[in-house]
């Protein structure tokens, strides 16, 4: 998958724009707040349908204007074009022009894989944040798991509005259990496939990049153990049947998928009680990595990578560690202040685009 060009309209601090990319690495450089991290942002929407900085999508329109368009060209199998105009009260999605109904018809269509400074909150953030993040990644490779989050996420306010009633419909609470419970199976099985494809590589890539040998995992916490469909809805059942009363008693659901939580270990001990902000950076950065090969076994397409002020931490040998693992592994957008020393080891000659005040202008090479 390669993003060919990007069009932005009253978007952020971005008047106007048009950027074209080529198939290797793009860097966008410039100074702080001048509008580096609102193209990435742009391109995260037009993957997922939000903004990974701001809760609500009229925020990213210019002040005192109506609307703002995204629109971008991406080569697949074959060439498309996704775009997105937000209202003030609203959003309309479009893949070549014409207008998506689903969101899930839309989210994916362009994949990316985001680094953003951010992402080391993930270490002290809640886990309600933590399956925010894995939710959007998986939901990105798979339709199925949008829809069973969805029906299950409906039936959990089902199921706690019951709750709350004076008096409660126990019949009706084990219907609505028993839909949970197969929605629940089915996310469980996403769940565990991912942290699988992470488990194979993410070692791997923290070694490289941090020239240090650990064994670093990603740890799932299920509310059951992710066993065959039959046992998971066996286990499930006692679950419902076991807390019942504390559920009626706090009037809501205390078990269940949105209850799950994950974690980092390193050489067996947890990374946020253990590890160095430095070495954090790269668990993260090495995830990053993981989840591209993940999105390429997954939907047998490479995602584009965008790095937004990766270097900055970094020191002289890691940069160097970066430009070697990026140099022809994917289309990959990466905003700096500074063309540092690394870029020259590429073999194919960065696109650098000069990014002042919300406007952009091509440079040829390093600066």
């Amino acid at each position: 998958m390669i993003v060919k060009e990007l069009r932005l309209r009253n978007f952020r601090n971005i008047d106007s724009c048009i950027l074209k990319f080529n198939e290797g690495v793009t860097v966008l450089l410039g100074q702080n707040a001048q509008g580096k991290t609102n193209l990435l942002e742009s391109l995260v929407f037009l993957s997922t349908t939000r903004s990974h900085r701001l809760l609500y999508d009229q925020q990213m329109i210019q002040d005192e204007k109506e609307l703002c368009n995204l629109e971008c060209l991406i080569q697949d199998e074959k060439e498309k074009k996704i775009g997105a105009v937000i209202y003030q009260k609203g959003k309309t999605l479009l893949i070549n022009s014409q207008p998506v109904l689903k969101s899930s018809d839309f989210i994916g269509k362009l994949n990316v894989v985001l680094f953003s400074p951010s992402d080391l909150e993930i270490f002290d953030d809640s886990p309600k944040e933590r399956r925010r993040i894995m939710d959007i990644e998986i939901g990105k490779c798979s339709m199925n798991y949008m829809h069973h989050l969805s029906k299950y996420l409906k039936l959990l306010k089902e199921r706690n509005a019951c709750l709350k009633m004076n008096r409660v419909d126990e019949p009706y609470l084990i219907v609505l259990e028993n839909q949970m419970i197969e929605s629940q199976i089915e996310i469980l099985i996403e769940r565990k496939k991912f942290f699988e494809y992470c488990n194979k590589t993410i070692s791997k890539f923290y070694s490289f990049l941090s020239n240090q040998e650990s064994e670093l995992k990603m740890i799932y916490e299920s509310c059951v153990t992710i066993d065959s469909k039959e046992q998971m809805k066996r286990d499930l059942l006692e679950q419902y049947n076991k807390n019942k009363e504390k559920d009626m008693l706090y009037k809501m659901t205390s078990i269940g998928i949105h209850r799950d939580d994950f974690y980092f270990l390193m050489d067996d001990k947890k990374v946020e009680l253990f590890c160095s902000q430095g070495q954090k950076r790269m668990v993260i950065l090495a995830l990053k990595f993981s989840l591209v090969e993940y999105i390429k076994s997954i939907e047998q397409k490479v995602p584009v990578l965008l790095l937004d002020d990766v270097l900055s931490e970094l020191d002289s040998q890691k940069r160097l560690n970066l430009f070697k693992l990026l140099d022809n592994y994917c289309q990959t957008i990466i905003t700096t202040t500074e063309m540092v020393d690394g870029f020259d080891e590429l073999h194919n000659k960065p696109l650098v685009y000069l990014v002042e005040n919300g406007k952009m202008q091509a440079k040829e090479g390093k600066q």
